[in-house]
């Protein structure tokens, strides 16, 4: 097999040729017909209906396969971290001991529940990268296949072209010049005339069917190194997700476990120190709360029974009470007396009235009796 050409090399001659190469040569100049136009024109046709065929399963498998970016499950990767609020720790932190312990604050298994849903996006994101790194790999080794057919494809177009370049230096050392001569020796013959004309036209077919093919040639030669530069970077690829996989990927669980374990150490420093403090406020609230409740009851209980005010008032009280009490029955008794004197004379008066009401009435009866004596 000839071996891989740049640009600055010369096409293999037919000369130049290994022994190999020079039968496979010779058997595709015997393809080439001048006389037969069909065979001008589907000289070569064979080896590019194989390369065909090699880019057509070559597209199938890229339409086959997953189209979406690389790099996507990486930066998804990296977007849902970033959405992980480890500043919600230290806001949470700050609030109070009761605050926490009534609910009032962002309780801790929200944030370890959003930690593990972080987690678990972490391991799907994994198994896609996994993936792709595998889709890599079988890229990797169809790409190998698509450089082999591409170098196998260039190999034929060149003996193809060392076949035609061959077939076109015949034609012009011994085929054209054999049909001038007899065209020469009978000049008024038509028909070599035009047998000489149809040779130099089928000779210019082979020529352009020739430079076609070199053409192509070009075009394959350039497809090798575009080949590798699109295979080495699968491969780059493939180390990054591999790198990202082995190193980056546990670094950051790593990290992210060390935060929530932080925040769990520091939230149960906090909360024993709060509660530490609340103890203390409670102790001291205590303590002068005692105070005050015995001075209180010390007070009281030096106290006597009653007050020495409440009894001197009391006392001031009753006797201004027997005070007024003897005033009030020494007047009762000054109007007692009053009242019977008055009684007295009302008697008197009212005796003296009824009296003088008698007589008045006796000699009304005696008048009246005398003129009942006189009638």
């Amino acid at each position: 097999m000839i071996p891989e050409l740049t640009t600055a090399q010369e096409i293999t001659a037919y000369e130049k040729a290994e022994a190999d190469d020079k039968k496979a040569i010779e058997a595709l100049i015997a393809q080439i017909n001048v006389d037969d136009p069909s065979s001008i024109l589907l000289f070569g046709s064979k080896a590019q209906e194989e390369m065909s065929t090699v880019s057509e399963n070559m597209l199938e498998g890229v339409r086959n396969k997953d189209l979406g970016t690389t790099g996507a499950p990486l930066n998804n990767m990296i977007a849902t971290i970033r959405g992980f609020d480890i500043d919600a720790l230290n806001l949470n932190r700050k609030q109070g001991f009761l605050a926490r312990l009534v609910g009032r604050a962002k309780p801790v298994s929200v944030f370890l529940s959003k930690y593990d849903d972080v987690r678990k996006q972490i391991n799907r994101i994994i198994g896609k990268m996994e993936a792709q790194k595998t889709q890599l790999l079988t890229d990797i080794i169809s790409l190998d296949k698509l450089y082999d057919a591409n170098l196998d494809y260039f190999h034929k177009l060149e003996l193809y072209i060392a076949a035609g370049d061959e077939k076109l230096r015949m034609v012009d050392k011994n085929q054209i010049p054999a049909l001038e001569n007899i065209a020469k020796e009978d000049a008024k013959n038509v028909l070599s005339a035009q047998a000489v004309r149809n040779m130099r036209g089928a000779r210019d077919e082979l020529e352009r069917r020739v430079h076609d093919l070199r053409l192509t040639r070009q075009v394959a030669m350039q497809s090798l190194p575009s080949i590798r530069l699109v295979q080495e970077n699968d491969k780059t690829l493939v180390n990054k997700i591999n790198s990202t996989l082995v190193n980056t990927v546990p670094l950051w669980k790593n990290q992210l476990a060390q935060a929530v374990t932080i925040y769990r150490m520091s939230d149960t420093a906090e909360t024993v120190k709060q509660a530490t403090d609340l103890t203390n406020e409670l102790l001291e609230g205590n303590a002068d709360n005692l105070r005050m409740a015995n001075a209180e009851v010390r007070t009281q209980m030096e106290r006597g029974i009653f007050d020495i005010e409440s009894v001197r008032k009391a006392n001031n009280q009753l006797i201004e009470t027997i005070n007024d009490s003897l005033k009030i029955a020494e007047d009762g008794k000054v109007k007692r007396a009053e009242a019977a004197k008055e009684l007295i004379q009302m008697e008197s008066e009212l005796r003296a009235t009824l009296v003088a009401t008698k007589s008045r009435a006796e000699s009304s009866l005696n008048a009246i009796a005398e003129k009942a004596a006189e009638r």
